[in-house]
């Protein structure tokens, strides 16, 4: 008898700031929980322009306003929670984000001390 081991995977996505909530939205009916770090990208996407102290002029920002969302999932779930992810974070526009999966070997809850797929 072959046995397979079902594995977890990371999700992990930088998407825009202005998309925190819908994301969030997207996500919360379907993952046990995610985390989100609010941050600066220096991506390949244009720079936002930010009106000087005065209000006369503008000036191009060194970094961006992003956030980085991440969950762990069933591998069954990935489909679901990157399409998820992209529908809500999508604005048709260059630096809209990006998804990354990556494998997880263990996960250990440190409250149950649960670990593997009982962890999440």
């Amino acid at each position: 008898m072959i046995f397979f081991k079902q594995y977890q995977k990371r999700i992990e996505a930088t998407i825009q700031a202005t998309k925190i909530d819908a994301v969030s939205d997207a996500l919360n009916d379907i993952v046990g929980g995610f985390t989100i770090l609010e941050g600066k990208d220096r991506g390949s996407e244009a720079r936002q322009q930010i009106r000087s102290g005065r209000g006369t002029g503008s000036i191009t920002a060194e970094y961006n306003e992003v956030a980085t969302i991440s969950t762990i999932a069933n591998e069954a779930d990935i489909e679901k929670n990157s399409t998820a992810i992209a529908d809500a974070s999508f604005t048709g526009k260059g630096g809209d984000g990006i998804v990354v999966v990556t494998n997880v070997e263990n996960i250990l809850n440190i409250a149950s001390k649960k670990s593997g797929s009982e962890a999440l």
